[in-house]
């Protein structure tokens, strides 16, 4: 029993990423998890952390170990749920990883009814456009916009967005209406700059049926998606922007959109968790709660 309190040491340390957080979250002293994460280093005879003074991160043995814990915890907070006569039922800390506007928009409503049903779960939401490492992170679940590059995910597919070419009606005014794709080199452009690369993403359009690339010169650039709307509100240029994002403002005509014989397919969107194998309550319920993107709207 010894050694698997220092194994869970570990783990929560690596979930929390600091000694200071986990020992919050467990209730014990931050020493208490600091020594038997020392203890389990000693046995095993490897490095898990890099220790600062402000930080700890895991070493590539840490991170092939917490991998493997993330099952080992999973399996003690069923154990104790059980013990304890509450199986089933829903507690912790849930962790939810996010885009932003999608996440505040339509992800947040529902969490907050699954709250309100389970009082004695808690919620540690990421607002966040990059796509972290679920097993490296700690993350329970997130929600992933386009086309899934992690093959490792159970993915659930449970809604849909579009892209829109889009500017304001005043902009439009002032500097013509393009009719085709060839017209917007000649307009201003407002860019997404892609947070995980630095790079601007391109336009996408189809056009007879063909799949059609644009990387319009940018005029201005925004890194956050709901920026994009601002700057469009604001008439400074062209944008293609998600759907969801600017629909109230096409359906008031304070927007209107470009070419939309050209939109290119809707990007599908996902739940995704690390395993179906022994998955905790909190994250059943939140993947039954999510389930209602499929009727949005």
């Amino acid at each position: 029993m010894q050694g698997l309190q220092q194994f869970i040491a570990f783990a929560q340390t690596a979930r929390y990423g600091g000694f200071a957080a986990a020992a919050r979250a467990q209730g014990v002293a931050p020493s208490t998890l600091a020594k038997a994460v020392a203890r389990l280093e000693a046995v095993l005879g490897v490095k898990l952390f890099h220790r600062t003074t402000r930080q700890v991160t895991l070493t590539p043995d840490g991170e092939r170990l917490f991998e493997r814990c993330q099952r080992v915890l999973d399996e003690v907070e069923s154990l104790q749920a059980e013990a304890s006569g509450t199986r089933g039922t829903p507690t912790g800390v849930l962790r939810i990883d996010l885009p932003v506007f999608y996440g505040k928009r339509f992800v947040m409503p529902l969490l907050a009814q699954l709250l309100q049903q389970h009082p004695a779960l808690q919620l540690d939401l990421r607002l966040t456009d990059l796509q972290v490492d679920l097993v490296r992170e700690g993350v329970d679940l997130a929600v992933r916009i386009g086309q899934l590059r992690d093959s490792t995910l159970v993915a659930r597919r449970v809604d849909q967005q579009g892209l829109v070419l889009c500017a304001s009606a005043a902009y439009l005014a002032r500097r013509g209406t393009p009719r085709r794709v060839d017209d917007l080199h000649a307009h201003d452009a407002v860019v997404f700059r892609v947070p995980s690369t630095g790079r601007d993403r391109p336009w996408h359009f189809r056009q007879r049926g063909v799949a059609l690339e644009h990387l319009p010169r940018a005029h201005v650039r925004v890194n956050e998606t709901e920026g994009l709307l601002e700057a469009l509100k604001l008439g400074l240029g062209l944008c293609q922007v998600p759907d969801l994002l600017v629909q109230d403002e096409l359906a008031r005509g304070e927007l209107v959109e470009l070419l939309p014989a050209c939109r290119p397919p809707s990007m599908p969107i996902h739940i995704v968790y690390p395993s179906n194998r022994l998955l905790p309550s909190r994250v059943k319920a939140a993947i039954e709660a999510l389930e209602a993107l499929r009727g949005r709207g």
